[in-house]
C-alpha cells in the first residue's frame, strides 16, 4: 500500500477480471444499512469487530499457546490467523492477553487502511474476548510483579482502550468465534 508497483497493479486487474467473469464465486458483501456522516451516505461497513482467542498451553510438547483471531469489516469476514505463540504464556490471560494484542495490531492496520483510502471511521473498533482477567488487564493502569513480563502488550492495548479506539467486549466461550483458529484439525 505504501509503494504500490506496477506489478501490484497487474494483480489487482487480474482479481478483477476473475471476479467479472465468475459472478458466482467470490466474497459476498451484506449491506447492513448506511451511515450519514456530513450530509453523506456511505454504506455501514465501516463497523470493524474482532475476536480473539487462545488455547493455553494447548501445545503437548512444548507447551505454547496458539492464538487466533477473525476481523469482520461490517459483517463480512475480511482477515483471520491463527499462530503459535512464540513464547509460554504463564496464565491462560497470559495467552489470551498475547492474542488480544496480536488482533489490536490488525484492528489499528485496517482502521488506518480505512482512512487512507478516504473512509471516515466514527465508531471505535470492537474487540470480543472470552477472558475477563485479560480484559482487566486491558482496563487497569496499576501493574503488580505478577504481569509485569508482559507489560508492553499491555501498554499497547491499554493505550488503544483509553484514546476511544477500541472498545473491548466480554463474549462467553460458546459464543468466542476465534475458538476454531485455536483448535487443531483433526482427520476422520
Amino acid at each position: 500500500m505504501s509503494d504500490p508497483r506496477t506489478t501490484h497493479w497487474q494483480t489487482v486487474l487480474h482479481i478483477v477480471r476473475y471476479l467479472k467473469g465468475a459472478p458466482d464465486r467470490g466474497l459476498i458483501f451484506r449491506d447492513k444499512g448506511h451511515i450519514h456522516i456530513a450530509g453523506y451516505s456511505y454504506p455501514d461497513c465501516l463497523e470493524v469487530t474482532g475476536y480473539s482467542d487462545a488455547d493455553w498451553a494447548g501445545c503437548p510438547v512444548d507447551r505454547y499457546s496458539t492464538s487466533g483471531y477473525c476481523i469482520f469489516l461490517g459483517g463480512n469476514l475480511v482477515s483471520w490467523k491463527s499462530k503459535k505463540q512464540s513464547v509460554v504464556s504463564r496464565s491462560s490471560a497470559e495467552a489470551e492477553y498475547r492474542a488480544m494484542t496480536n488482533v489490536t495490531g490488525e484492528l489499528q492496520w485496517i482502521h488506518m487502511l480505512l482512512i487512507e483510502i478516504g473512509f471516515s471511521v466514527i465508531r471505535p473498533s470492537t474487540l470480543h474476548c472470552d477472558n475477563k482477567s485479560a480484559m482487566h488487564i486491558a482496563s487497569n493502569s496499576v501493574f503488580h510483579e505478577r504481569t509485569k513480563h508482559i507489560e508492553v502488550d499491555c501498554h499497547y492495548v491499554r493505550e488503544k482502550v483509553n484514546c476511544g479506539e477500541l472498545k473491548l467486549v466480554y463474549t462467553r466461550s460458546e459464543e468466542q468465534l476465534a475458538d476454531i483458529y485455536t483448535k487443531p484439525l483433526r482427520s476422520g
